[in-house]
């Protein structure tokens, strides 16, 4: 089992941000609700705090500050695919340092993370109606579970 002691100062900073990369890749899908939709990602690691055990890496990883420098990307497309290469480099790390169970519950929190912003507020008028998830958020959500590994 891989605790944040296995990783370099480096390793564990790209471990840090790949969370947040994927929330950020939500809510850069679809305008508005950025408020609501960071909270949510507050919310995923808030959820995962209560459920320790599964991983002495992920309870560490939950303990750190989410952190992640959103505005060194030129683009949306840009922290689009440095997110997705991030999150793939984090479980790559993980699966060269760590158990296939550290990589499962990184995996695993990594869509939670996804999957909370991404059901952050309702996309109708002023967040309070129409669906859920919007068709953008969605198409998000699929690159992000390709990305994962996730069928």
């Amino acid at each position: 089992m891989a605790t944040k002691a296995d990783f370099t100062e480096d390793e564990w900073e790209l471990l840090r941000e790949a969370p947040p990369g994927v929330g950020m890749i939500v809510i850069v899908s679809d305008r508005g609700g950025m408020m609501r939709e960071s909270f949510s990602m507050a919310k995923a690691y808030a959820e995962a705090r209560k459920q320790p055990g599964a991983s002495q890496l992920l309870d560490e990883l939950v303990e750190a500050k989410p952190d992640m420098d959103h505005t060194r990307y030129g683009s949306k497309e840009e922290l689009v695919e440095a997110s997705l290469e991030r999150a793939e480099q984090a479980l790559a790390l993980v699966g060269q340092k760590g158990t296939p169970e550290d990589v499962e519950q990184l995996r695993a929190f990594l869509w939670s993370v996804a999957e909370h912003v991404a059901n952050a507020r309702k996309e109708g008028f002023m967040g309070l109606t129409g669906e859920r998830v919007s068709d953008a958020e969605e198409a998000a959500l699929e690159r992000i579970k390709g990305t994962l590994g996730i069928a």
